[in-house]
């Protein structure tokens, strides 16, 4: 990890990273790459992404959060291409708010998930900023040789399905600015899972082995699930009434003078970080029983069509989209 000429650089590398990196491939954080052996039969996976402070996280989140939430995200990636995960690369640019204890509760929020996840960090790069803090990380997954799902696979008479629940990244969000009026206990989960979204990590076998396409739940359900429909060349079309939803979503959209248009803001909302995916009628059964042993909710949300594009219904009536999902401009 090469170091800026600032103070407290490599005390940040020394004290709070290299006891994060793998003991061998990471090389102790003391050099400029990380070397990692060749495992025959295997694809290595990578993804990135990148947490902007006011963009993807409040600035008044706790830094611990952002930490984990910077991992998952990048987790979530990988569970929808069936990857097993194993380390990262991490790229800090800290603001001026960024202290020593703020760097200390970054660190620990990853040493957590590190515990929890089963991963390493292999090295990367910190430096300081004036402006707001960005974070990003490069997840690093094996996959048997051939066998990561992509988004291309979807066929015409494929169900369409999506792990967890949807809408609780928006609805956190919103909780976490103070814009929602509940008990406090959901507001509490809500902001929980803005904060520190499950990735399905648990389900990636299951998505390798049975989906023909999937996608992690970033943008948005509809708008991640159109990219599906685009690079397969198919249609889907999808039942937002059957929409699985927590507790708190629940409550949230019986409050709603018009459940169609709640329906539609959660599922254009994005930050959920659950798999949809596509697959054959008859793996329908197994799917459940897997999803079972798991403990993850599973839901059938519509089936792949012919055509072009997303149509999106509410009780069986379309629902027109203003926007699928997020996008950055």
């Amino acid at each position: 990890m090469p170091a800026l000429d600032v103070a407290g650089e490599f005390e940040t590398i020394e004290r709070l990273l290299r006891p994060l990196a793998h003991p061998e491939w990471g090389r102790g954080l003391a050099d400029d790459v990380a070397v990692l052996p060749s495992r025959p039969g295997y694809d290595l996976v990578l993804t990135k992404d990148a947490l902007v402070e006011g963009v993807h996280f409040l600035p008044d989140d706790p830094l611990e959060t952002v930490a984990q939430k910077l991992l998952r995200v990048n987790l979530s990636d990988l569970a929808a291409k069936g990857a097993e995960p194993f380390g990262y690369l991490l790229a800090c640019a800290w603001s001026e708010r960024c202290g020593w204890p703020e760097r200390e509760a970054f660190a620990a929020g990853l040493a957590e998930d590190q515990g929890r996840f089963g991963v390493f960090l292999m090295g990367g790069d910190t430096v300081k900023t004036p402006g707001p803090a960005i974070f990003s990380l490069t997840a690093l997954g094996w996959v048997p040789e051939g066998e990561a799902v992509s988004r291309d696979g979807a066929q015409v008479g494929d169900l369409v399905f999506v792990t967890g629940t949807i809408g609780d990244g928006l609805l956190g969000l919103r909780a976490a600015r103070g814009q929602l009026a509940m008990e406090p206990a959901r507001l509490d989960a809500l902001v929980a899972h803005y904060r520190t979204p499950a990735p399905q990590v648990g389900f990636a076998e299951v998505v390798r082995a049975l989906a023909t396409a999937s996608a992690d739940v970033s943008d948005g359900l509809a708008a991640d699930l159109a990219h599906i429909c685009r690079a397969s060349g198919v249609g889907a079309d999808i039942e937002l009434s059957v929409l699985p939803l927590s507790a708190a979503a629940q409550a949230w959209i019986e409050d709603r003078v018009d459940p169609q248009d709640a329906l539609i803001a959660l599922a254009t909302g994005g930050d959920d970080y659950q798999i949809v995916f596509t697959a054959p009628a008859e793996q329908e059964e197994r799917l459940r029983l897997e999803a079972r042993r798991r403990l993850i909710r599973l839901t059938r949300i519509g089936e792949v069509t012919a055509g072009d594009g997303l149509v999106v219904r509410y009780g069986g009536q379309i629902a027109p989209l203003v926007r699928s999902g997020w996008t950055h401009d």
